[in-house]
């Protein structure tokens, strides 16, 4: 089981404005992968967003952050670029997985700038904003995470399948 950390990016639901479904989500889509252990709700703000991500990766050490909003192509839509400045290696290959499936149903996933990629021991992985986006693209990642979370910890050395 893993530590987890779920981080929404959104102006109106920092302020109370809007219901958080989509944390609320991941929330339920993860729970046979982990527990969460910090959920935070911040404003599109590429500073806050650096400094949570920050914190749940360097100070509470968690296994996986998943942020959902600020992925697309709006002013405010800031979530990749702050993950991009606070990664050490990239893990494109995520991304690229939830871009390819989503493209089968929408030609508006290809508008999608969302990265994943590790600080330290932590993996995080930029989701959409919305909850059908949230689902569809967990689906999508969730078969290969325990082994990659695994991988990442050092758990498990092998990756080729027997």
């Amino acid at each position: 089981m893993f530590n987890i950390g779920i981080i929404t990016a959104s102006d109106k639901g920092s302020r109370g404005e809007r219901e958080d479904i989509s944390g609320r989500t991941i929330a339920a889509m993860v729970d046979g992968l982990g527990e969460v252990k910090s959920y935070k709700v911040v404003p599109d703000d590429i500073d806050q967003l650096r400094q949570e991500i920050i914190t749940m990766a360097d100070d509470l050490k968690l296994d996986l952050i998943l942020t959902t909003g600020g992925t697309g192509l709006g002013p405010r839509d800031v979530t990749p670029d702050a993950t991009l400045s606070v990664i050490d290696r990239h893990v494109p290959g995520i991304a690229e997985a939830m871009r390819a499936k989503s493209l089968e149903k929408t030609n508006r996933a290809m508008l999608s700038r969302a990265v994943a990629g590790l600080r330290g021991r932590t993996l995080i992985i930029n989701l959409p904003g919305s909850p059908k986006g949230v689902s569809e693209c967990l689906e999508i990642v969730l078969p290969a995470l325990e082994h990659g979370l695994s991988i990442m910890k050092g758990e498990v050395s092998e990756c080729a399948r027997h």
